[in-house]
């Protein structure tokens, strides 16, 4: 089974809680100082909230595999459509040690795909403290966008996670 996952970043994470409770009808499977996240069934969502990000908003998307066949399947899949692919391997972020993946649309939203390998008592096992956004690689200027013919078209505005992979537009941009 695969679980969609989003990560939202917030400015107040009790209200945040609060309403995130009652629109889901329950509380959060994990809370910490910084973080929550609720593992619904109905729908099968992942749903996390976080104060790490730079401005609140919705920060990244994702695929959240129960087991590493789905994740290697869906890596072969991005990779088979030429997809910019950043793969992080087994890396922690998020309370959570995980092997995982990450893409990029063409808007620049970050997807990341992932299967959980287990928690862990902190946000990050990194040995430099992340002021940014969970688990984002460090941040790089931002990728170039490139028409179809490969001519240099325009600079994206930087949204989601910065993870600094090339985003291909189909045939125009800006």
């Amino acid at each position: 089974m695969k679980r969609f996952h989003v990560h939202v970043h917030v400015e107040d994470l009790a209200r945040s809680i609060g309403f995130y409770s009652k629109l889901f009808a329950t509380t959060p499977a994990r809370v910490e100082e910084d973080y929550a996240k609720w593992m619904l069934d109905d729908p099968a969502v992942n749903f996390a909230i976080s104060t790490r990000g730079a401005k609140a908003g919705i920060d990244h998307l994702g695929i959240q595999t129960d087991d590493p066949a789905e994740l290697a399947a869906m890596k072969a899949r991005a990779e088979a459509a030429d997809m910019a692919l950043l793969d992080e391997g087994e890396t922690t972020c998020c309370y959570a040690r995980s092997e995982k993946h990450w893409v990029t649309d063409p808007q620049g939203i970050a997807w990341e795909h992932f299967h959980t390998l287990a928690n862990i008592p902190v946000f990050n096992e990194a040995a430099v403290p992340q002021a940014a956004a969970c688990c984002a690689p460090a941040e790089a200027p931002a990728a170039e966008i490139t028409a179809s013919d490969d001519s240099a078209c325009c600079t994206p505005t930087t949204r989601g996670k910065p993870i600094a992979i090339p985003v291909k537009a189909a045939k125009s941009c800006c």
